[in-house]
C-alpha cells in the first residue's frame, strides 16, 4: 500500500472487531472522501516486524491520527479490557509533543461513544476534548469530517452530508457487487477495502465547488 504523504496520512486507532466493523469502514470511507490516505496496523502483515515497531512506524507518517477509545468492556472471554487504544494515543501523543518539528504539527481527534464516559476510566484526558459519536456512522463521520476540516484548514472536503450519502450509495455497490461475485464483504482487508472505496470514489465523487468569498467592495467617496 503507497504511504502517501505525511501531509495526507491519517492514522486510524480503533477496535477491529466485527461489533465495530461499520464504524470502521464509514471512518475509512469519510477519510478517503475527505481527500486523504487512511492508514493502520492493518495494512501490513509482516511477521517479520514487531507489532509496536509497526505502529510506530505508521505514527511517524502520519499528521493526523483518529483514536476511537470507546471499546472499554471486558472482553466476555477473558474478563480483561483491551488497552490497545488508549496505549497508542498515548504513543502520538508522545510523538507530537517529544518528535521533531514536523510531528510537532500532528493533529489528533479522540473519539468516544459517550461524551464524558471517558472521565471514568481515562483521567489523564481530563481537559481534553473528546468527541462522542453514540455508535452512529453518521455521527462519526460528520465528527471526522469536521475535525479534518478544522485541522487541515483545506476547502475541499465535501460536506457531511454529502460523505453520508455517498458512503451508503457504496455500501449498497459494494454489497451486491460481492454477492455477484460469491465474495464475503466482512472478510475484504484493509488494503481491498481502501481500494475498493478508492475506485468508486474516483467515478462516484462530485468535484467540489471552491470556496465562495464575497468580493470586498469598493469604499464610497
Amino acid at each position: 500500500m503507497a504511504s502517501g504523504n505525511y501531509s495526507d496520512n491519517v492514522f486510524i486507532n480503533c477496535p477491529f472487531d466485527r461489533k465495530y466493523r461499520n464504524m470502521f469502514r464509514a471512518c475509512v470511507f469519510t477519510v478517503l472522501d475527505s481527500g486523504f490516505l487512511p492508514r493502520c496496523s492493518l495494512e501490513t502483515n509482516n511477521a517479520a516486524v514487531f507489532r509496536l515497531q509497526a505502529i510506530v512506524d505508521l505514527i511517524e507518517e502520519c499528521c493526523y491520527g483518529i483514536h476511537d477509545i470507546s471499546r472499554v468492556q471486558l472482553d466476555t472471554g477473558s474478563r480483561l479490557p483491551r488497552f490497545n487504544m488508549p496505549f497508542e494515543l498515548g504513543v502520538f501523543y508522545g510523538a507530537k509533543q517529544l518528535g521533531a518539528t514536523k510531528h510537532m504539527k500532528k493533529e489528533c481527534i479522540i473519539l468516544e461513544k459517550e461524551q464524558y464516559r471517558y472521565q471514568q476510566f481515562l483521567s489523564d484526558l481530563a481537559g481534553v476534548d473528546v468527541t462522542p459519536h453514540y455508535d452512529s456512522q453518521q455521527d462519526l463521520i460528520n465528527a471526522v469530517r469536521d475535525w479534518l476540516a478544522t485541522a487541515s484548514k483545506r476547502s475541499t472536503i465535501p460536506q457531511g452530508k454529502d460523505i453520508v450519502k455517498r458512503f451508503g450509495q457504496f455500501e449498497e455497490y459494494i454489497k451486491k457487487a460481492c454477492k455477484m461475485r460469491s465474495i464475503a464483504y466482512s472478510d475484504m482487508t484493509f488494503i481491498e477495502l481502501v481500494r475498493n472505496m478508492t475506485d468508486w470514489l474516483k467515478y462516484n465523487q462530485a468535484c467540489v465547488a471552491p470556496l465562495i468569498t464575497s468580493k470586498p467592495r469598493k469604499a464610497k467617496r
